[in-house]
């Protein structure tokens, strides 16, 4: 089951804080992990129903604002096997960025147009690093009332020293780039 991707663990990860429906899964990974995880609903229903069949999660129907949902809750097999994968060593971390990507084989179009995807870049970042201020400053806060309050800060804090280093590679990168012209 361990698959490339990891998004059986991801989801056993958030259900071991919460119950949840598949839109709740899709909607934390597009708020609270979206700055390092991703996943579409077409990984995220295939996988809830794979962790089902395996007994690692249970699904049950519930009535919400007159709506059939399905909830799912992770058992004591899902947190089993969730604390097992969190004990095996990080076997690969990685970063993708389309950015990058394009700046790499940017001399095919110049510095010019590279720069703006450096600029759209830069812009991404100046405006969530904000919010990833905001949400260390609420976790200070209250980061002694629940054991997972601290390891949520240091992701948190672990964002805002990337994207503070992203902010100034960006200065440095276009700056390099005007220097070219």
């Amino acid at each position: 089951m361990a698959n490339e991707k990891k998004i059986d663990c991801v989801i056993l990860g958030l259900l071991s804080h919460e119950v949840l429906t598949g839109y709740e899964i899709k909607k934390r990974m597009d708020t609270t992990l979206k700055y390092f995880w991703g996943a579409s609903y077409g990984s995220i229903y295939p996988a809830l129903n794979q962790l089902a069949q395996e007994e690692l999660i249970s699904k049950y129907e519930a009535k919400e604002n007159g709506r059939d949902t399905i909830r799912y809750t992770i058992n004591n097999s899902g947190r089993e096997y969730l604390k097992q994968w969190l004990e095996v060593p990080v076997t690969k971390d990685e970063i993708r960025y389309e950015t990058l990507l394009k700046l790499f084989f940017g001399s095919e179009i110049g510095g010019e147009k590279t720069s703006a995807h450096i600029e759209r870049f830069e812009d991404k970042i100046e405006e969530e690093l904000p919010v990833l201020k905001e949400m260390a400053a609420n976790l200070e806060m209250v980061k002694g009332r629940e054991e997972a309050h601290i390891y949520y800060l240091l992701t948190v804090k672990f964002g805002i020293k990337v994207y503070e280093a992203y902010m100034e590679w960006c200065k440095e990168a276009k700056q390099i780039l005007k220097g070219r012209e």
